[in-house]
């Protein structure tokens, strides 16, 4: 069957093959084709490939699946994978027990299996886990090329936004000086200083500014990155008009920290500012209130209007990237 693929040397093979697979872009049900010196290896998500590589369609052979949850069960789980850990959120134990055996007696590496037992709580976001299956909240989760320690009964990760981290990482030019104001173990200031620019992350959270610091230096960059722990209000006065670039991944209420934003901004410096809003008017109130804090003393020019995903019944988690310019 045809099939997107990434068009390889054979000699690179190996270290290509890894490197997209540690990005989980390689399906489980194809095979990779060797032909004429080139390695075709398909991948599931030929948007999220990785600047560098070039992706062709071509002809590539299926084979059998391995056990999967599903095989198992009758049914599609819902659940995300953090390295070698399993989340689900189920409300009926039974039932979460009864995907917990599953996926532990499929084909996935998995050590633990956690259940979703409250939503993320208080300035730190952490949730609190019902252990299902091992003994572990700490794994190692990779993610386009990066590799991310973290404890997920302490610090807040979401899997789900991976492809919208590759997207705004692409986007960051060497010699950038780039800010996250809620960074929390890295997943933005990593692959942005892995592409050469300086990072500065905060985070109120102590025990992910510890992670974030230990992500420097397992992706080898920590000479790059500056982690401060506090509230970015009242710890970064020494980086008022420095930033290029400024994440803003705090949903419900960047908005009140969008005065210490502009304080920030250098004479030109795009925000990416992260909101959820009713789908009647996902970006309005955001843009609204960027202009409120950033005019008159910048232009202010929306470039990017994006729907990251849905967050609950008529409700969208958006992005806006927005140019100030002074």
């Amino acid at each position: 069957m045809k099939a997107p693929c990434v068009r390889i040397e054979r000699k690179r093979g190996e270290t290509t093959r890894r490197e997209l697979a540690e990005s989980d872009l390689i399906p489980d049900d194809l095979e990779i084709v060797v032909e004429g010196g080139w390695l075709y290896v398909p991948v599931s998500d030929p948007d999220a490939v990785p600047d560098g590589f070039e992706v062709v369609e071509h002809d590539v052979p299926t084979r059998e699946t391995p056990d999967t949850p599903a095989d198992i069960l009758g049914f599609d789980p819902s659940y995300e994978r953090l390295g070698d850990i399993v989340l689900v959120d189920e409300d009926d134990p039974a039932r979460a027990r009864e995907i917990a055996d599953a996926i532990v007696a499929s084909e996935l590496p998995v050590k633990t299996v956690l259940n979703r037992a409250s939503k993320v709580k208080g300035e730190t976001r952490v949730r609190d886990w019902d252990v299902l299956v091992g003994d572990q909240t700490e794994t190692v989760h990779r993610e386009y090329g990066c590799e991310f320690s973290l404890d997920v009964s302490r610090v807040y990760f979401s899997p789900r936004l991976a492809t919208e981290r590759h997207r705004v990482a692409e986007q960051v030019d060497p010699d950038e000086r780039a800010f996250d104001m809620f960074a929390g173990v890295g997943p933005f200031v990593i692959p942005f200083a892995k592409r050469g620019a300086q990072v500065v992350g905060t985070d109120v959270n102590d025990v992910a500014i510890e992670y974030l610091r230990e992500n420097a230096r397992r992706n080898g960059v920590e000479n790059r990155v500056t982690a401060i722990a506090g509230d970015v209000r009242e710890t970064v006065s020494e980086y008022e008009n420095w930033a290029d670039r400024l994440v803003m991944n705090l949903p419900h209420s960047a908005g009140e920290f969008l005065d210490t934003a502009v304080s920030l901004a250098e004479d030109e410096c795009v925000i990416h500012y992260y909101d959820i809003q009713h789908e009647d008017d996902p970006f309005g109130p955001g843009e609204k209130a960027i202009r409120a804090a950033a005019e008159p003393e910048y232009d202010v020019s929306v470039e990017t209007k994006r729907e990251v995903r849905s967050y609950a019944p008529h409700e969208l988690n958006v992005c806006l990237d927005v140019r100030l310019t002074r």
